[in-house]
């Protein structure tokens, strides 16, 4: 999987061919951008210290002697700027001020995130992404780099060389590092565990749930004298076996020199640059141009279709699935697109009663056939895309608009707007799962279509226990509250007002992914064919009718309660 840029691309590039520049910065930007991305953990400076690396790199081109070295002297710089920014972090006032200064995001919102989220991990893939959380952050240079290495992007040589250490200092760095991640990975696992250890329930009463050393050894020192927790440091798969070939996080799409420097300082810049002429006056024009090609072809969008699915990470108890009501399902009959439209040619037959909003409720279903492809989707008026706005666990660049990530019981949004609607179900671990509620309606909310490829209790293509994007038959299944409507991947709604959505996680812990959409992302979902290679097992569910009678979704009410759990399920909006 090593893979470094041609020589001849590098000696081209040194020698001013601007398109042999354009290919190389496309080609190293996901390298830079993982190496920082993980050593800041996805800390808001990560923009800024890729963004120096790139202009150092390109303005010192010319001074690289040997084409061959380019990506150990790539991956160099790019450390030496990530010294020099604890450096300048270390330097900074006081810590009250200091928090305003850096605009510390929310602990939940790193790169562990983008690195699940983007590359949709599973299993110990994903258990050793969340461990290293756990890790100093003065050991955060050699995880970053020990990563890459054990994926094949970076060789023990390259690691030593951006280390500036010995090759026997490197090896006793990186061991300590591999010894104190397997024990965060007991952490990960203790934490999740179903049902929790009684004894670490009262141990972290206290603990304000942000990952830190100090933590990591009280949470390991309890796992080593517990006898149900030490079980979790059975059949730890080495980490260098997990990681092998694993891809790069591609950077986001909107990652551009205006996206980086953030509006008018990015002008300032540009205008300094191009007074610099030659290789950073170019790349400045480059990055503001256009995105990189890597990340516009390996980020996820989510409103055009799926990705592979978001596994289930446990070793939860035996249980099977809670079976599903073989009831009809609702009326999903697609109106065509006039449907949506007032006619305006008279007629002589009186018109029917218009349907009444808030009687059709969606309810536990069967599952149609995967072949059957949906109707076309009714078009409702759309001037723009809906806002969003609340606490949630964490932000990224989405195909329509930011995507933001609801992970912890609390987490809510409030959407506002005439427009459509993506939630993207993410089940993280095993148990009974609580559905979201949807309060303080003001006007008229409707799920309009299913899609992403697959409901989440679809077979796995490939499994060979009974894998779903629920669970499987050897760790067991996640199960809905009776009555509940089976989910799938992405969930379309429509809103005409406003509402507030809420995250009711309790025990079993799953992520919704919200983040506008449009009629167009919307029914190039559901439009997609089954593909099993990918990771799509059916077409998408058209369920608009075109008019109130569509459905709304379960737990919804107009009232604003002070606990969202309470709402019920069948919702009668009069």
């Amino acid at each position: 999987m090593l893979h470094n840029p041609d020589t001849e691309l590098v000696v081209a590039a040194s020698a001013g061919d601007q398109r042999a520049l354009d290919d190389l910065v496309a080609d190293c930007l996901p390298l830079v951008y993982n190496v920082v991305g993980r050593a800041l953990s996805g800390h808001a400076d990560v923009d800024d210290v890729v963004q120096d690396t790139m202009l150092s790199v390109v303005n010192g081109l010319d001074r690289l002697r040997d084409a061959e070295r380019f990506r150990s002297w790539l991956v160099s710089i790019a450390m030496q700027k990530i010294r020099e920014r604890w450096r300048r972090q270390q330097a900074r006032p006081a810590p009250g001020f200091l928090d305003e200064m850096l605009g510390l995001p929310d602990p939940d919102a790193d790169f562990v995130d983008l690195t699940i989220f983007r590359l949709e991990l599973s299993d110990q893939r994903q258990e050793i992404a969340e461990a290293t959380r756990w890790i100093e952050p003065a050991e955060r240079d050699v995880l970053s780099l020990w990563w890459l290495e054990a994926a094949g992007e970076l060789t023990r040589a390259e690691l030593a060389e951006a280390l500036q250490l010995t090759p026997q200092h490197t090896a006793v760095r990186v061991q300590r590092l591999k010894e104190r991640l397997e024990a965060a990975r007991v952490v990960v696992r203790a934490l999740r565990a179903t049902p929790p250890c009684p004894d670490l329930v009262a141990l972290t009463e206290v603990w304000d749930g942000i990952p830190a050393p100090l933590w990591r050894k009280r949470l390991v020192r309890h796992a080593n004298e517990c006898s149900a927790c030490s079980l979790h440091w059975r059949d730890l798969l080495p980490p260098e076996g997990l990681l092998a070939g694993i891809a790069l996080v591609p950077p986001p799409p909107g990652l551009t020199l205006g996206a980086l420097l953030h509006g008018s300082a990015a002008h300032a810049v540009a205008g300094h640059a191009a007074g610099l002429g030659g290789r950073v006056g170019h790349l400045v024009q480059y990055l503001m141009a256009k995105p990189v090609a890597a990340a516009a072809a390996g980020a996820l969008a989510l409103g055009g279709g799926a990705a592979a699915g978001y596994a289930v990470l446990a070793q939860p108890p035996h249980r099977a699935p809670q079976p599903i009501a073989a009831t009809a399902p609702p009326s999903a009959t697609p109106v065509s697109s006039s449907a949506a439209i007032p006619s305006t040619t008279p007629s002589t037959t009186p018109a029917p009663a218009a349907p009444h909003y808030g009687q059709t409720v969606d309810h536990a279903e069967s599952a149609p056939s995967a072949t059957a492809k949906p109707g076309p989707l009714p078009v409702r008026p759309q001037i723009a895309p809906v806002s969003i706005s609340g606490t949630f666990g964490s932000q990224h660049p989405g195909a329509n608009g930011e995507m933001y990530v609801l992970t912890h019981r609390g987490d809510n949004l409030t959407i506002t707007g005439r427009g459509y609607l993506l939630v993207r179900w993410q089940i993280l671990t095993l148990g009974q799962i609580f559905p979201p509620t949807w309060t303080g309606l003001s006007g008229k909310l409707f799920h309009v279509a299913s899609g992403g490829g697959r409901r989440m209790d679809d077979l796995k293509p490939g499994t060979t226990v009974a894998g779903t994007w629920m669970g499987d038959r050897n760790q067991g299944y996640a199960t809905l509250v009776t009555g509940a409507q089976q989910m799938w991947q992405n969930e379309y709604f429509y809103l005409d007002g406003t509402v507030t959505l809420h995250l009711n996680q309790t025990g079993l812990r799953y992520s919704l992914i919200v983040s506008p959409s449009t009629w167009q992302a919307v029914s190039a979902d559901i439009d997609q064919a089954p593909n099993p290679a990918a990771g799509l097992v059916r077409y998408g569910l058209v369920r608009d009718t075109g008019n109130d009678a569509a459905p709304v979704p379960q737990y919804l009410t107009r009232s604003s309660p002070a606990d969202p759990f309470s709402v019920a399920q069948l919702s009668r909006l009069s």
